[in-house]
Formats: C-alpha cells, sequence, structure tokens
C-alpha cells in the first residue's frame, strides 16, 4: 500500500479546505474600523462653538458606583404584587419596585437592552465606549484582548478619577494597569456561584465608605454562574436573586448625595440560563438608576423611554461625571435624567437640549471621521444625515444666538438623529470583504471538486506521486512570487492572498490534469484507461439517489427555518436514504432470489445462488434498516431546542445533569438508564471482540487495552456519575472527599485513555499467534484457506472460526516439537487474522467513546448506546447489500468499493446525533459545563485545555463516525463470513475476510482513499453550501442569529472531522505496518508486499 502517497493526497485535500475557510472566514467576519482616536476637554461641543473648561467645571456627581450583575434578566428586577405563586426567579428583587413606587425622583427601572452577541466581553466593551460590537469578537470571549478604543474608563482616569474595580476578571483584562485599585476574580467556573461574589462584598462596602475613590465597580457573577448550572426556575436562583436585593439596599445606604448609583445587567439570559444569541430574553437586561439626591426632575410619565439600549448609558455617564463623551460612541443620552432647562452654574446642569446638542455634534464628529477612513457606510445614508445635522445646526444656533431655548420639535429632530445614525451603523457594520469571501467559496467549491476526482480516480491518483509533488513545488513557486509581489507594490505581505494564490493554482493544475486525461481518450494509446479517468466528469455521476438527498441537504442550508429544524430535517434525510437501500435492491432484483417466480426464467449468474443465503442476507438488511429507524426515533428525544421553537418545543430532560435534577424518582430513573447503557457499550464492545477470538491473546498493547483498559474507563465513569449526581450540601461529613473524587476520578479516566491509546497505537495487532509444542501437535490443514500477501510462496491456512490461521509445514506434522526454527518461534496458529485492521479501530472508537461520554451529562449515555446501535445498523446494511450484490454476481469491476449510500447515510449520521446528543449551531447551547470536567476549580494554566475539552464535547459525533468511517471498507469482509465460509469451503475457494485486503495492497490503498476523498466530498459540501448561505444572505435579518453560527459551527465540525479522519486512516496504515513487521519476523525469507 502506498501509505504515504494516500496520506500526503488527503492532508493536501484538507490544507485546501483549511484555506478555502480562513479566507471566507476572514472576509465575512471583518471586526469593524476601530476610530484611533479620543475626546479631549478642548473640543469645542458647547452651543454657539464657544470654548469652556468643560472638564473641569463641577459635574451634577463627584462620584458613581456601578453594580454590575452578570445576566440580571429585565423580568427578574420585576416585582408583580399580583403573582400570588411566583417562581424562583420572579418577586425576589422588591427593592428597585418600592424605590420607585416610594421615591420616584430617585430612582428608575428600565428596560436595559443589549446588543448581540450578549457574551460578557463584548457587553462589557459596550457599556464602556458606547459602540457596537461585532460577531467575531464573541470567539474572545475567553481570551480578552485590552481595549484600544476610547472608552469611559479611559476618560475618567484620564481626569484624575480614582476608579476602583472589583469583580470578574475580564475587567482587568480589557483595561490592563487602568484601574487605582483592582480585585479582579476568575470567574469562568459556572458551578462556582459564591466565591466572586463573596469576595466583592467583603470589601464593597468598606470601599464606599472612604474617600480615596471616584468611581466604583463591581461586578458580580453569581447570577450568571447560577443560570449555566441550575436554570432560572431553581431554588439556588432564588437565593442568588435575594442576596443581590439585599446588596442592592446595603449600597443605597452607603452611597451620599453627590453620589449615583447605578445598578445593571450586561446582558439577559434564557431559560435555560444560557446567552450569547439575540433573543429577548439574552438581550433584554436591567437597569436601575438611584442618588439619595433628586435624580429625575419629575415623576415617570408616558414619553419616557421604555427601553433604553445600552451604548446609551456611556454618554449619559460621561455628561453626568463631567468627562467627554468617548469618541465613538454612538449613543444617545438619557433625556430623563437631565433638566428640561439648563442650570447656569455647573455642567452637571445641563437641560435636554444642551446634552443633546453635545451629543449630536460628538456623533456627527465621529460619523465624519470613520466615514473618511472606511468605506462601508452607505453614501445615500451618509448624505442624508448630513442634510439632517446641517438642519439641527442651523436651527438649534440660531436659537442660541437668539436668547431663545430650542423648540420640542428641534429635540425630538436630534432624538430622531442620533436614532438613525445608530441604527445605520448596526445596519452596516458588519464590514464584508467580497474579494476574499469570493476567493474563499470558490477554493471551498475546487476542493469538492477534487475531493469527487479522488473518490472516481483513486486507482489511478494512488501511485501519482510525482503529480501531487510536481503540483504542490509549483503552487507554493506561484504563492512565493504573489509575496514578493505584494512586498514591492505594497511593502508589506497579506499572507491570505498568498495561501489563496497557492491554493487555487494547486487545484487548477490538478483539473488540468483530469482535463488531460479526458483529452487523451481523442488519441491513440490505451483508449479504456483514459476513458475510466474522464468518467468522474460526466453529470450524471452526480445525480445518483445519494448524491440527490446530499443536495437536499446542502440546499436546506439557505432556509433560517430548515436551519433551525436542521435535528428533525436530517433524520427525516437519514431515514430516507436508509429505506432507499431495500427498495432499490427490490426494484433490482437482489433483494430476493431470483427463482421465486417459477413462471420467469431464471437471470444468468457467474456464481451458484443460495436461496437460504440471500433470504438470510435479505432479512438481516431489513432488519437492520429496521434498528436504523428505531435508533433515529428515539434519538429525536434527545434534542435541545432553539429559543424561537420554546413554545412547540421542550429540552430533552436527559440534558439535564443528575445533580440538578430535583425529583429523585427521575433522579434514580436517570441514574439506571444512564449506567445501563454505559454497560451495554463496554459489553457490545468486548462481545464483538471476543467473539472474534480478540481476548484471547495473552500478551499485545490491543488486547489488553480491550481486556483491562476499556471495562475499567466505564467503571470509573460509572463511579464519576455517581459522586457527580450527590446533590450539593448532602454529606456534609465526606464533602471533602467528595470533591477529591470529582477530580481524581475524571483525571483517572484521562489518564487510563491516554495510555489506552499509546498501547493501541505501539502495539495494534489483535493476531494472538501460537506456538507449536511437542505435547500438542497439530491437525493437518482444513480444507479451505486464506492466502495473504506474505509473499508469492506462503500460505497462511484459515482455520475454523475463520479468524485462525495456521503456517502450512507441508506434512502437517507438529515438527517433533522444536519451539523454535533458526532462533525464531515456530507458529503454529494466528487468531484475529479475519479482523486484523477493523478489531483495532473498533477498540479505538469504543475507547473513544468512554471518553467522550465523559463530557456530556449522565443521561446522554443512551444517545451514545443509539449512535453504536445506528452506527451497527448503517453498517451490516451496508455488508448485507454488498453480499446481496456479490451474491447475484453484481460486483464492482474494481474489487473493492464502497458506494456513496453509505458514505452518505454515515455522514448525515455525524450530523444527526450532533443534535442528538443536544446540541445546536447556537453559541448559547454550547455545553461550557465540559471545560470544568476533572477541573471543578478552573483552569489556572490558560484556555488551550477548556477550548479542547469543549470542543470534543460539541463535536463528539463528528469525531467518532470520522474515525470510524474505515469501517465502511471493512465491514462487509468481516459481516457474513460463517455462511460465506461454508459457501466457499464447499467450492474448495479460499476465504480470507480482510486478509484479502493484502492480496493486492494497490487496490486496498486506493479504495481508501476511495472513502476518506467521498467523505470528505459529504462534508464539504455541507461546508460549502453553509458558506453560500452566510454570503447570500449576509443582509438577511437573521444572518448573525441563524446562518452565522451555522456557518462556524460547519466549518469547526469539518476541521474536526478531518482531523479524525485522518487519525482513522493513520491508525489503519499503523496496523498494516504492524502486520507485515509481524509475519517478516516469522517468515523472513518471504518478501512482504507493502
Amino acid at each position: 500500500m502506498q501509505r504515504l502517497q494516500i496520506l500526503s493526497l488527503l492532508l493536501w485535500v484538507c490544507a485546501l479546505f483549511y484555506v478555502g475557510i480562513y479566507l471566507f472566514v476572514g472576509g465575512f467576519l471583518l471586526v469593524r474600523l476601530e476610530v484611533n482616536r479620543s475626546s479631549t476637554c478642548e473640543d469645542v461641543l458647547l452651543p454657539g462653538g464657544q470654548q469652556r473648561d468643560f472638564c473641569h467645571a463641577k459635574p451634577r456627581f463627584r462620584r458613581a458606583v456601578l453594580l454590575v450583575i452578570d445576566a440580571l434578566r429585565y423580568d427578574f428586577a420585576r416585582f408583580d404584587r399580583a403573582n400570588a405563586a411566583p417562581r424562583h426567579h420572579e418577586n425576589k428583587m422588591p427593592v428597585f419596585e418600592e424605590t420607585v413606587s416610594s421615591r420616584p425622583l430617585h430612582g428608575r427601572l428600565y428596560n436595559f437592552r443589549a446588543d448581540a452577541p450578549t457574551a460578557t466581553m463584548q457587553r462589557i466593551k459596550g457599556l464602556t465606549t458606547g459602540s457596537l460590537p461585532t460577531f467575531i469578537d464573541v470567539g474572545n470571549n475567553f481570551a480578552s484582548s485590552a481595549v484600544l478604543e476610547d472608552n469611559l474608563v479611559h476618560q475618567l482616569v484620564r481626569l484624575g478619577k480614582r476608579v476602583v474595580f472589583m469583580g470578574d476578571e475580564t475587567w482587568e483584562l480589557l483595561y490592563p494597569k487602568t484601574f487605582h485599585r483592582s480585585l479582579p476574580f476568575h470567574a469562568l467556573n459556572v458551578r462556582d456561584l459564591d466565591t466572586v461574589d463573596d469576595g466583592i462584598l467583603r470589601h464593597l462596602y468598606a470601599t464606599v465608605a472612604g474617600d480615596d475613590w471616584d468611581v466604583v465597580i463591581a461586578h458580580f457573577i453569581g447570577v450568571d454562574h447560577c443560570g449555566h448550572s441550575f436554570t432560572v426556575d431553581h431554588p439556588a436562583m432564588a437565593g442568588k436573586l435575594a442576596q443581590m436585593d439585599g446588596v442592592v439596599r446595603s449600597a443605597m445606604e452607603h452611597v451620599q448625595n453627590d453620589t449615583l448609583l447605578v445598578v445593571m445587567g450586561d446582558h439577559g439570559m434564557t431559560d435555560a440560563g444560557d446567552h450569547g444569541g439575540e433573543s429577548r430574553k439574552e438581550t433584554d437586561a436591567a437597569l436601575f438608576l438611584y442618588s439619595p439626591s433628586p435624580l429625575f426632575p419629575g415623576p415617570p410619565s408616558k414619553d419616557e423611554p421604555q427601553v433604553v439600549p445600552q451604548t446609551d448609558l456611556v454618554p449619559t455617564l460621561a455628561l453626568q461625571l463631567g468627562v467627554p463623551i468617548p469618541y465613538s460612541s454612538v449613543g444617545q443620552v438619557l433625556l430623563p435624567l437631565f433638566p428640561p432647562h439648563r442650570s447656569q452654574n455647573r455642567t452637571g446642569g445641563l437641560g435636554q437640549s444642551e446634552a443633546l446638542w453635545i451629543n449630536v455634534k460628538q456623533v456627527n464628529r465621529f460619523l465624519k471621521t470613520y466615514s473618511s477612513m472606511a468605506k462601508d457606510l452607505p453614501e445615500n445614508s451618509l448624505s442624508k444625515l448630513q442634510v439632517e445635522f446641517s438642519h439641527i445646526s442651523a436651527e438649534y444656533l440660531a436659537s442660541v444666538r437668539n436668547g431663545l431655548p430650542p423648540s420640542p420639535e428641534l429635540v425630538v429632530f436630534m432624538q430622531s438623529y442620533l436614532t438613525s445614525v445608530r441604527e445605520t451603523c448596526q445596519a452596516t457594520w458588519a464590514r464584508f470583504n467580497l474579494l476574499k469571501m469570493a476567493a474563499g467559496l470558490t477554493v471551498l467549491l475546487f476542493a469538492c471538486l477534487l475531493c469527487f476526482m479522488l473518490s472516481e480516480l483513486s486507482r489511478v491518483l494512488v501511485n501519482e506521486s510525482a503529480l501531487l509533488k510536481a503540483n504542490v513545488a509549483a503552487a507554493l513557486s506561484v504563492g512565493f512570487c504573489v509575496a514578493v509581489g505584494q512586498l514591492f507594490v505594497w511593502g508589506h505581505v497579506e499572507v491570505a492572498w498568498c495561501l489563496a494564490a497557492t491554493a487555487l493554482v494547486s487545484e487548477l493544475m490538478a483539473f488540468w490534469w483530469a482535463y488531460q486525461a479526458k483529452a487523451s481518450t481523442a488519441t491513440g494509446g490505451n483508449r479504456a484507461k483514459a476513458q475510466k479517468r474522464a468518467s468522474w466528469l460526466s453529470l450524471h455521476s452526480f445525480f445518483v439517489p445519494p448524491l440527490v438527498v446530499l443536495l437536499l441537504r446542502d440546499a436546506s442550508l439557505f432556509s433560517d427555518s430548515y436551519v433551525i429544524a436542521e435535528g428533525h430535517v436530517v433524520t427525516f434525510l437519514v431515514f430516507s436514504l436508509a429505506l432507499y437501500v431495500p427498495i432499490h435492491l427490490n426494484w433490482d432484483g437482489l433483494l430476493l432470489s431470483p427463482n421465486h417466480d417459477l413462471h420467469k426464467p431464471a437471470r444468468p449468474s457467474p456464481v451458484a445462488l443460495s436461496p437460504v443465503a440471500i433470504w438470510k442476507e435479505s432479512c438481516t438488511l431489513l432488519a437492520s434498516v429496521g434498528l436504523l429507524a428505531g435508533s433515529l426515533y428515539l434519538s429525536l428525544f434527545f434534542h435541545s431546542c432553539w429559543e424561537e421553537d420554546q413554545a412547540s418545543c421542550k429540552p430533552s430532560p436527559f440534558l439535564t445533569p443528575l445533580s440538578r435534577l430535583q425529583d429523585g424518582q427521575l433522579k434514580n430513573v436517570h441514574c439506571i438508564l444512564a449506567l445501563a447503557s454505559l454497560s451495554l457499550w463496554t459489553h457490545l464492545s468486548r462481545r464483538w471482540l471476543r467473539r472474534h477470538r480478540i481476548l484471547d491473546s495473552s500478551g499485545g498493547g490491543a488486547a489488553f487495552t480491550a481486556r483491562w483498559i476499556l471495562p475499567l474507563l466505564s467503571m470509573c465513569l460509572g463511579l464519576n456519575w455517581a459522586v457527580g449526581a450527590t446533590p450539593e450540601g448532602s454529606f456534609r461529613n465526606v464533602a471533602e472527599l467528595i470533591g477529591m473524587a470529582q477530580v481524581a476520578l475524571p483525571r483517572t479516566i484521562f489518564s487510563l485513555l491516554g495510555i489506552g491509546m499509546l498501547l493501541l497505537w505501539l502495539d495494534p495487532l489483535t493476531v494472538f499467534l501460537k506456538t507449536r509444542t511437542a505435547a500438542a501437535p497439530g491437525p493437518p490443514p482444513p480444507h479451505y484457506r486464506a492466502t495473504i500477501s506474505i509473499g508469492p510462496r506462503t500460505e497462511l491456512h484459515h482455520l475454523v472460526p475463520p479468524d485462525r490461521a495456521r503456517r502450512s509445514t507441508g506434512d502437517g506434522k507438529s515438527g517433533g516439537g522444536r519451539a523454535e526454527m533458526d532462533g525464531r518461534p515456530a507458529v503454529e496458529e494466528a487468531y484475529g487474522l479475519g479482523t486484523v485492521y477493523s478489531a483495532p479501530l473498533l477498540l479505538f472508537c469504543g475507547l473513544l467513546g468512554v471518553g467522550l461520554l465523559l463530557l456530556h451529562p449522565e443521561g446522554m449515555a443512551l444517545s451514545f448506546l443509539l449512535l453504536l446501535l445506528e452506527t451497527g445498523a448503517i453498517l451490516h446494511t451496508h455488508a448485507s447489500s454488498a453480499t446481496l450484490g456479490h451474491l447475484h454476481g453484481r460486483t464492482h469491476p474494481g474489487g473493492l468499493y464502497v458506494p456513496w449510500t453509505p458514505v452518505v447515510l454515515w455522514c448525515l449520521s455525524a450530523t444527526q446525533f450532533f443534535h442528538a446528543t443536544g446540541h445546536l449551531s447556537t453559541f448559547p447551547s454550547i455545553q461550557w459545563d465540559a471545560a470544568f470536567v476533572g477541573f471543578p476549580g478552573g483552569h489556572a494554566s490558560g484556555i488551550a485545555l477548556p477550548a479542547t475539552l469543549v470542543t470534543l464535547n460539541t463535536f463528539s459525533s463528528h469525531i467518532l463516525f470520522a474515525a470510524g468511517c474505515p469501517l465502511l471498507l471493512f465491514w462487509p469482509l468481516v459481516r457474513g463470513s460463517s455462511w460465506r465460509a461454508r459457501e466457499e469451503e464447499e467450492e474448495g475457494k479460499d476465504f480470507a475476510m480482510e486478509t484479502r485486503l493484502r492480496e493486492n495492497p494497490q487496490r486496498f490503498g486506493s479504495a481508501l482513499l476511495q472513502l476518506s476523498a467521498r467523505c470528505l466530498f459529504v462534508h464539504g459540501t455541507q461546508l460549502f453550501a453553509s458558506a453560500c448561505a452566510a454570503a447570500i444572505l449576509r443582509r438577511h435579518i437573521v444572518i448573525w442569529k441563524v446562518f452565522a453560527p451555522k456557518l462556524m459551527f460547519e466549518a469547526a465540525g469539518f476541521l474536526v472531522t478531518s482531523v479524525f479522519l485522518l487519525i482513522g486512516i493513520a491508525l489503519v496504515m499503523r496496523v498494516d505496518v504492524a502486520v507485515g513487521g509481524r509475519f517478516k519476523r516469522f517468515i523472513p525469507e518471504l518478501s512482504l508486499a507493502q
């Protein structure tokens, strides 16, 4: 087998996909241009153009206390007296309603609406800069970088204000070395509800009572963590909200008349406790403003805004505290905080019209600067806004010159102008680089076509090593020339265009080779061979039924409704394609014996047909399809729900960890199902290995892993579930022991998994070799044999069971008890040769499954069991279909061959079980708890490990199906071996199961390459369709809610799939090397066909 050539071709194709992803994402998810300018005290923003000492005039408030309660949803802060039976998150913070009703001039509660994405880092940026975040920033939520754009914190510090911070360490990461004093706390452990909050409370009141501060920022995190850990309707949430109610009451008692108290949530949360999207429950937070001195000019009126955008807080606080509005702010001052008319003695006495005028001039200045630096804002919108500003400026300055107050109509017009600016920026700040997007789509499209070409021309390309070398060398040369040209023309190198040139040239050269192959059919030479090379170019080859199903799947990605219902759509497509298999076989007359109708002449066949064998295979196929249908149906009970589907959809109760279940009976049921499913997973895996004599060996890394490590992993996982199911606060006497177990057991599982993987790689053979002894002479060779290609003159005889082989000695005698021959042991029997490739791969997937299950809630064990049953059903359906074709003489001319139908079924099942493990293509649905498995106290060494754990959790189904993909090639050789052995024994034929793969290494390699290319094609077309949908619908209303997250998940899923597909192929090749090395050791005089 040309192992290096196959891996090189697959790595080349994967690299092309990676370049396409990089280019498209780089053009689609660009961060908006940040204006590197800051507002200063010298900016002329006051009425009439006169310069004043704006910053050093006495502000309305000398101090401010900002209490940020993470994920304080608006309805958490409301109090409904008519609600006689409030839920755990309702009516727990009456302080706001009491203050607003009893002291309406001192406090107000507003619906504080955030902009998506509703992740903490983006919200902090918005709350301090007054600008709008971009979608791509959501990826930085766990790797926050310092804010360079002008912001409220920098303005306060620049004017000598002493800003004290305590709470979520994200602030310290965004504003390093900025605060007068800082008490950051690590806040990523969502199971820790109290450490951060209690740490704040130890210092908050003492700090406020002192005099060494001007602004205090305290960021509480407990409410957010409570939602992530227990959902909103949980007793723990009631306790947290009650605690925050007490915090607000105490803060109100400590602040003085010159202090403004601001209590706010940075975002909300769904009922499941998640956030990150743009549903109303995620974007609607609470904002409470209070001061012991009268804060509002009058009681609440109907004209007051019901919803306050979060960007509006920045200009409002800036003018109240006497600092310039940050340069890039697009917020609008909150008018109720300003008196209708201006007070002449202080800046803080600005009236509503004066505050709006300063705000309008600041926004207009930013708009001019930004539009001169970036050309993404529409020209017609800019022109319209400029006309509006000119009208406002002329009318306002005229009223100032005449000594008259601005008219109410002008105030409304200024508000309308500020709203229009914000909406214009919000609509266009998804800056798209169309050229990069087009280049990325082109690379992805060509990569998909290359995969199709590889699958159709695999037998030719597996030996064309010079073609790949020349292709890569030429492409890299072109990329280097592009880089040199950029240096001469631009003075710098943009890596994206170098990669684009390299990828496109490489793909075009490959297509040119294919075109030359087609052109050669018109000339002399080997016409048949050239025709085979060119046949893939016909459109007919693209429109076979399984590829039509794949086309329907790709088309569904262009509809937001279908993306939201993706779990059900893919389940339906998998079921439809599974039904197509028996229908197609029956249509071709292969499902039943052709002799069932005596009135019809028998169809000629090159093999002897056995009606019993055909009937048995037909029943097996139909039973497999039925098992597949049942698994698909049951998997629907494990789906999660989109926010839009909450009315008609309820998330699976199996997604809730045992520790969070309140119903004891339900907890017991879930626990029993989880343990039973885990036991069945292990039992079925070991039973298959035992059936093929894999567990009989007393030595070897693979056998040791199968015999000991796999069951030990399951035992540790069951114990870990039992420990994790312990409710918090119970068994106080052994609480420390339980805490140690929650750390030790997962880490033990990780260690055992690593040891098992290492042993499997070092010694992957599951072949059991027996040496002869004098006491037990060997029996004579049997009638049927299995020839394996360890040399042209060597045969290993296949004994019953068909996984055992014997080396021929000529006379069949024991050899006089001689234990060694030329210093090497003389082998009598070899067990496991029939599953020499599939057994290590199956064991690898079994280990992976247990390890990935550790990262999921306990209830997902049943879903993983369904995944195992579904994969078995697909494999048996494929094997039975291939066997029926063989019995009727319908074999592929190339021998080893995996049709499109099982490949598409296999790959779509990865997406189907992505949803059946409780995942969705949305950021709020990410199961963040996986990051803390084995690390309940958090990670102190960075984000690499938690990010890896979350990735493994999210794409578990992609990992398992990708790593197990080569089983599609091996299973027809393994399944059905018993009756085929009997059939071929009667005919005197050799039967060797997987050992026949070594008879023709070139054909084996080409089949492996073809299967891998088809798998990459299926996943690549879904990625390409998702990218096309995002590009075409980039101005769609739900682009950032549906299509952009879907693109990100599809791209990440492809990356994970390709990596583990390569790992699975590498493991097969490692086994192939080990097989050759093992028999070369015992039979050195014979050359192995590699």
